[in-house]
């Protein structure tokens, strides 16, 4: 029998256990009639976050006039989900994933990079800005974060500080502005 031969007859007897074993499982089922009712995501605090979509050039709001990276912001998953995927001009990459748990009435973000970096944050929207908080781990040490998002002409701003003594005093981390993206 030649390798394909084998392959091919390797493949479908897999093939034929798969289907074989996976008639046998119980369907899994994680909806209830509050999940159902939430997974629609059509009240008004799934919205409030919007204001950050669109195709964006970010600039450090001291040097407005440079890009430092690409960022794309869509809804995903039905409106349920603000994605965002970002780019620098360095070669970081990230991505975002947020939304509104309208359990806790929070809305909560995790932040995933190329260079193995995790950051979970949380909060609410007020005021017209959005608002979140979480810590993270920086060389064994903890670390919390606050990030705000607001509306502004023309774009969006994103300010991030952090503190490494439990919030007692903070240091500015970024200032970004967003602008639409001129190609």
């Amino acid at each position: 029998m030649n390798h394909f031969s084998l392959c091919v007859k390797s493949g479908f007897i897999f093939t034929v256990i798969l289907f074989a074993t996976t008639e046998r499982l119980p369907a899994l089922r994680i909806s209830s009639p509050q999940s159902v009712q939430s997974a629609s995501c059509s009240a008004p605090e799934y919205r409030q976050f919007d204001f950050w979509l669109g195709d964006w050039d970010a600039f450090d709001a001291d040097k407005p006039d440079t890009a430092v990276a690409r960022v794309r912001v869509d809804s995903i998953l039905e409106g349920c989900v603000v994605h965002e995927d970002y780019h620098d001009t360095k070669g970081s990459k990230g991505q975002s994933f947020s939304i509104y748990d309208a359990s806790r009435k929070t809305w909560h973000q995790s932040w995933v990079t190329n260079r193995g970096r995790l950051l979970i944050i949380e909060g609410t929207f007020q005021n017209g800005e959005m608002f979140m908080t979480g810590v993270d781990r920086l060389n064994g040490q903890d670390r919390h974060v606050r990030g705000t998002w607001k509306p502004i002409p023309g774009g969006v701003s994103e300010i991030a500080a952090t503190s490494t003594n439990g919030g007692k005093t903070w240091t500015p981390w970024f200032d970004l502005l967003f602008r639409p993206h001129r190609p």
